[in-house]
């Protein structure tokens, strides 16, 4: 492990996330409160969010939510929308997943054309999630070559759905072509800083207490 990082310094980096099914408003304001505690960001379901925004350390914490998810086969209309209805809940930052079907069927326009749509009808960032787990070498470039057209601001490796999670391979791979959200199966201080040596920026994680409890509290003198 060549980088380490203090509490202070990796918590900006991580989106602390809970987006199971059976997700409660209580399990939202945990997720919340730990963010805000720690300061970290905040990654919940669309329907949380415009009740979210209300909760007394939202002020304090960036928060994101999901587009398509988890499955990313919406119609692109439906992506659309529900973006901008999230946007205007209050979100500062969505997480949209590709069609994997379209991407692996050779339809990279119309993948593109679906992100850059959703791009362009909101002011926030959009990391695109491709579901690595569910696509070869060729296949991920591809997904981040339309992730690039489209303008978005992020690729993110997984909605944590899959089988299989971020690995350094991919995270290494994605980062030639944007910044990274290295999400899915990562528990420990140790996994993050391999996901940021491999090049990720961003690391979502349901475990985000965990990993800055893992964390030097301080420099090394």
């Amino acid at each position: 492990m060549a980088t380490e990082l203090t509490r202070s310094e990796l918590a900006p980096l991580i989106d602390h996330t809970v987006l199971g099914p059976e997700t409660t408003p209580a399990d939202v304001e945990t997720v919340l409160a730990a963010a805000g505690d720690h300061g970290m960001n905040a990654c919940i379901p669309p329907y949380a969010v415009a009740e979210a925004v209300e909760f007394e350390y939202a002020p304090d914490v960036t928060i994101a939510t999901v587009v398509g998810f988890p499955h990313g086969q919406h119609d692109h209309e439906v992506k659309r929308r529900e973006g901008v209805t999230a946007w205007q809940a209050g979100a500062d930052e969505l997480d949209v997943v590709i069609n994997v079907g379209r991407l692996k069927a050779g339809e990279d326009d119309a993948v593109r054309a679906e992100l850059a749509e959703l791009v362009a009808a909101v002011p926030i960032p959009v990391k695109v999630i491709i579901e690595t787990a569910l696509l070869t070498d060729e296949e991920k470039r591809r997904a981040c070559e339309a992730a690039v057209a489209a303008d978005a601001a992020m690729v993110k490796t997984s909605t944590g759905f899959a089988d299989g999670g971020a690995t350094v391979e991919d995270v290494a791979l994605m980062s030639e072509y944007l910044p990274v959200k290295a999400s899915g199966g990562i528990g420990s201080y140790d996994e993050a800083m391999a996901m940021i040596d491999a090049g990720a920026e961003r690391i979502g994680a349901s475990s985000g207490v965990a990993i800055l409890e893992g964390a030097p509290e301080s420099n090394a003198e």
